[in-house]
């Protein structure tokens, strides 16, 4: 699971033509580039969320080239020079269960209804994958802001979701119907507790006249936990902690002996030095890393 905010807060990724045009184009070539699988994803206001399925370890390198890609394009059609998204860090959960994977895409479609900003996830303006889900795939033209005409960047790109794979005594169909079923029900659970409370909604009027350089007036969440692993089964939650935490000593033991044998600026030759699987930006810069099963 990934979640990207905006610098400040700010609402420019507000729902719009252009906008949702920019997000899913960039989007889907990121995804077909670097073959990472979406599963599920929705843009907010002012941040994303997506699910992906990252087979080859790519993962870094696709959400580089996202990032950038939406990046320059939106502010291209703000008008606008400074940084797009947030300083702190992307925040990348794994999902270690199919049934983690389930929860996380209800969680992400609801976003914009548990925010009480419109009574159904049908009723979101934003991009998403909702309409996308069990209806093939949709073609993206590319953008107008900031691409070239002439340039290398394909006219077209096609955007699929598909499911999470290793689905087990259940079909892609049946899966899906059960997300759209517990959608519904978390819609109903949001209305009622809206009437309870007396709370408006914004709806899509509302949300589409929102000023892109606007901002929440609501103190900003601050020192929050960033988790690396979302697990409802306790024991293999244990069993997670530990495998990354083996990772991490790993890591840190080879970076010491890289550190401490290789002359300043020489990153190759040492064959005793050796990163844990998993391991991406030594990789890329010639370091010998362990190999990356793909994942069944």
């Amino acid at each position: 699971m990934i979640t990207r905010r905006v610098s400040q807060r700010m609402y420019l990724l507000r729902p719009s033509a252009e906008i949702n045009q920019i997000l899913e184009y960039c989007l889907a070539e990121a995804s077909a580039r670097f073959n990472v699988k979406v599963i599920a994803f929705l843009v907010m206001s002012n941040h994303y969320h997506a699910i992906v399925y990252d087979p080859d370890g790519k993962l870094p390198a696709f959400l580089e080239r996202f990032h950038k890609m939406v990046a320059k394009a939106v502010n291209a059609h703000h008008k606008r020079w400074e940084n797009l998204w947030s300083n702190e860090e992307t925040c990348v959960t794994r999902l270690v269960t199919l049934d983690d994977v389930f929860d996380k895409v209800v969680y992400v479609l609801m976003n914009p209804v548990a925010a009480h900003l419109v009574d159904t996830v049908a009723d979101w303006p934003g991009a998403s994958s909702w309409n996308l889900m069990g209806r093939g795939s949709k073609l993206v033209k590319r953008p107008k802001d900031y691409f070239k005409k002439t340039g290398v960047m394909p006219t077209t790109v096609t955007l699929a979701i598909t499911p999470p794979p290793g689905l087990k005594g259940e079909t892609s169909a049946a899966w899906l119907k059960r997300v759209r079923r517990q959608v519904r029900l978390a819609e109903h659970e949001a209305r009622t507790k809206r009437r309870a409370k007396k709370i408006s909604l914004v709806r899509q009027k509302g949300v589409l006249e929102t000023n892109p350089f606007d901002a929440p007036t609501t103190p900003a969440p601050r020192r929050k936990l960033r988790p690396a692993l979302a697990c409802k089964d306790e024991q293999r939650m244990v069993e997670e902690r530990a495998s990354l935490k083996g990772f991490r000593t790993a890591y840190r033991s080879a970076l010491a002996l890289l550190i401490k044998r290789l002359p300043k600026g020489d990153l190759k030759g040492e064959p005793k030095i050796e990163f844990p699987p998993g391991t991406w930006r030594w990789q890329k810069l010639g370091v010998r890393c362990g190999r990356v099963r793909a994942a069944a």
